[in-house]
């Protein structure tokens, strides 16, 4: 009996179930109206380090934990650096070194600084090539004005390029540094008659005339010894080293006028 109660249940059609989103009832539910799906705005995110970032300073990053120098906005170079109109070049480089490091990260404080020294260099530069200008001028002005006996002295006389006189004068302290550690042993004939040839070549090559430089190199020579025998007894004995002999004094003052005729001499 029972059994066939249960068939009979499981054959009868089961209800439809009632679906209504607009009223709200499912299933004889009565549910909340349901809303429209929207979609909803995208998630954003901007990173902003530090209060005040884009306002009257850099715009999309600020340096929250990096030191900014106060004074990165100056115009004036030597304020800027906090270093005197007068101050030298190691002052300067000193003072930009100290900021550097004092402010390393920030950008803008780092181009202002290196923008200031190089203003202060550059300035400086310029100032002394104009005073360089100047004493030229000055000095040629002077020999313009000298009397004319003064100009022609000066007409023998050139001055040659700095590597010109320090190869010459390398040269001939050689010469005399070889002179002093062969004294002992011998005179400085030899070097003298070394530092004679050369002279004469230095001369021949300026000249272009060998007679000319022979007798200009030797004349150097002759009076070079004459006023090195003069000075050499006036110099006060506790001064020379023991070792040393009238003759390398006097040679060593020739050495001088060699050096100084074979350089500057027309």
């Amino acid at each position: 009996m029972q059994a066939a109660t249960a068939a009979a249940f499981l054959a009868l059609p089961l209800p439809r179930a009632q679906h209504r989103c607009s009223d709200g009832v499912r299933g004889g539910v009565s549910l909340p109206p349901l809303r429209r799906l929207t979609r909803g705005p995208r998630c954003s995110m901007s990173l902003s380090i530090g209060a005040g970032a884009g306002a009257g300073g850099d715009r999309g990053f600020s340096y929250e934990y990096v030191p900014v120098f106060p004074r990165y906005r100056m115009r004036d170079p030597y304020k800027l650096l906090g270093v005197d109109r007068d101050a030298s070049e190691e002052e300067i480089r000193g003072a930009r070194n100290f900021l550097i490091q004092q402010y390393t990260g920030h950008e803008p404080s780092e181009e202002a600084i290196e923008a200031a020294y190089e203003k202060i260099i550059m300035k400086s530069y310029q100032q002394r090539k104009k005073t360089k200008i100047n004493l030229k001028t000055k000095l040629k002005k002077r020999v313009e004005e000298s009397p004319t006996w003064v100009k022609a002295l000066l007409g023998y006389f050139e001055v040659p390029s700095m590597d010109i006189i320090s190869r010459r004068l390398f040269f001939f302290a050689f010469i005399a540094g070889w002179s002093i550690a062969t004294s002992a042993e011998n005179g400085p004939a030899f070097q003298l008659a070394i530092s004679l040839f050369s002279c004469i070549y230095f001369l021949n090559d300026k000249m272009k005339n060998l007679l000319r430089a022979s007798t200009t190199g030797f004349g150097v020579l002759v009076g070079g010894w004459i006023i090195g025998s003069l000075l050499v007894p006036l110099i006060p004995t506790f001064i020379i080293p023991p070792t040393w002999s009238l003759e390398l004094l006097t040679s060593l003052v020739a050495y001088v006028f060699l050096f100084l005729g074979c350089t500057f001499l027309k």
